[in-house]
């Protein structure tokens, strides 16, 4: 700050010497010459030459000049509720900012600084009172499960800056509630344009904390999660004790039929890296660069690569920063920055098959150009990745996989829970190809499902606990099972083996 001091007093300085010099009368015939001569439109015409070079409009130019540049090297500005944004960049903008002297800077960051804890509180009312005041979903007793703010959008799907202010402001203290830390302040704008683009769909946003969904008109609907809503009741209440009920500002006691779980979602650092990551399509695959400003951020640079790797992708040769992808993974990233997450191996049950062991299950499968196959946990595809496209039906319970699988060229993917699934599913299946989630012994329930959609004369390969040998019981099939296999997977700790079922009724 004291550097910062110094350097608007060094340019204050030239700048009244340069503003003395031009107000001399034998220069101000000079100045003339320059303006006629150099400005070429009739709207950059200057009336009075002498009322161009006044010290006093460029010394306030210049204040605002630094505290605008003060604001950005604190995270103050992320802090703050969309309404003091608004003031501080309208004071700014019009440059009546005060005058940038050291005990003034100092006095009003200290200020700013001990007033955080105040601004999250003004942050919540403020989306409070954002909220349009003519839909009866928007309750004036607190926050309910869905919110609606008018004039998100434009005509043209160009953001409303002060409204995804206030959007960003929502998603800071989910943020906070969630322990993710400070979200910038102009994070959502992108956001918003990239909803515009797909007017009248639900994303899940922040680890499934948020939904939205934007109109054509510009309207936003946002749902938030059961466990974030009373919580912000609660803060809203530091505001307004008396008018908050206390029934809002407790967890429910009855919950919806479904409610999706909530994730960790990436840490804001990692996402700003994988914002700016350059996806290049080279003669063999696409390559991923992460930007060069990774190196300075070790902890989101190794987030960053575990992301990609989690999608799919293989580091090339010697540079950790270069990812290599068999298929176009731009579009995915794009859900990811969407989300703020990738699907957690606890809750999705996700372990990507290691390759050795997907090629065994394929050798076993013996896959012929006629089959017709199924992969009930298709994950990024690696037990399917050998077979062509065409021949497969891929079921995977995460969004984000399927959007991969699609990618790959897997057109006949459905996104829903295999079970599910299997329940209404009418086809029968040459070959079945598959490592169901072991969790809980999930693993039986979906090698049964599994087996029922085997047609007579089809084969059924499944990756399995090893414990599963004794338990396995399909009846009309002969089955053979592989060698216990350990530490198959990384990031588990278990044994399995391969089972390969021939259906002979």
């Amino acid at each position: 700050m004291t550097g910062l001091v110094g350097s608007y007093r060094h340019d204050r300085d030239r700048l009244e010497r340069l503003a003395a010099t031009l107000a001399l009368p034998e220069n101000q015939g000079l100045i003339t010459h320059f303006l006629e001569g150099n400005l070429k439109s009739e709207r950059y015409r200057v009336g009075d030459v002498t009322e161009l070079f006044v010290a006093h409009g460029a010394i306030k130019a210049l204040n605002s000049t630094y505290w605008n540049r003060t604001l950005q090297l604190t995270d103050v500005i992320d802090c703050m509720p969309q309404r003091r944004r608004d003031e501080w960049f309208s004071h700014i903008r019009e440059h009546s900012t005060p005058e940038f002297t050291e005990d003034t800077v100092r006095s009003t960051l200290a200020d700013l600084l001990a007033s955080r804890a105040q601004f999250l509180a003004e942050r919540v009312d403020g989306i409070f009172r954002a909220l349009s005041p003519e839909h009866i979903t928007n309750s004036p007793q607190g926050f309910g499960k869905r919110m609606i703010l008018y004039y998100a959008t434009d005509a043209m799907g160009y953001p409303n800056h002060s409204r995804a202010g206030v959007i960003n402001d929502l998603r800071s203290v989910v943020a906070k509630l969630q322990g993710r830390g400070e979200m910038p302040w102009d994070g959502t704008y992108p956001l918003l344009r990239h909803l515009a683009t797909r007017t009248g769909q639900w994303c899940s946003l922040d680890g499934g904390a948020l939904r939205m969904r934007l109109y054509k008109k510009g309207t936003a609907h946002i749902e938030v999660h059961p466990d974030i809503a009373w919580r912000l009741n609660q803060i809203l209440a530091y505001l307004h004790p008396a008018a908050i009920p206390s029934q809002f500002r407790r967890p429910a006691t009855r919950r919806t039929r479904s409610v999706d779980l909530l994730q960790k979602p990436l840490a804001f650092a990692t996402l700003a890296l994988l914002r700016d990551v350059r996806v290049v399509k080279g003669p063999a695959h696409f390559v991923c660069y992460l930007p060069m400003g990774a190196i300075k951020q070790p902890h989101a640079a190794k987030d960053a690569r575990a992301v990609l790797k989690a999608l799919g992708g293989v580091p090339s040769g010697l540079a950790k920063e270069h990812m290599m992808f068999d298929y176009d993974v731009a579009p995915v990233l794009s859900e990811v920055l969407l989300t703020g997450c990738i699907p957690e191996h606890k809750s999705h049950q996700f372990y990507p098959t290691p390759e050795g062991l997907a090629q065994r299950v394929h050798d076993a499968a013996q896959v012929q150009a006629e089959h017709r196959c199924l992969e009930p946990s298709a994950g990024l595809g690696a037990l399917i990745s050998h077979i062509d496209p065409a021949q497969v039906t891929c079921v995977e319970v995460s969004a984000l996989h399927a959007s991969v699988l699609r990618e790959k060229g897997y057109s006949d993917v459905h996104e829903a829970d295999f079970l599910s699934f299997a329940a209404r599913c009418a086809t029968r299946f040459d070959r079945v190809l598959m490592n169901p989630p072991f969790d809980r012994g999930r693993w039986q329930a979906h090698l049964q499902a599994a087996a029922a959609l085997v047609a007579h004369g089809g084969r059924l390969v499944a990756i399995l606990p090893s414990s599963a040998r004794s338990q396995v019981a399909l009846a009309g099939f002969e089955c053979e099972f592989s060698s216990p296999i350990d530490n198959a997977f990384e990031g588990a700790s278990v044994s399995v083996i391969v089972l390969v079922a021939n259906r002979t009724k």
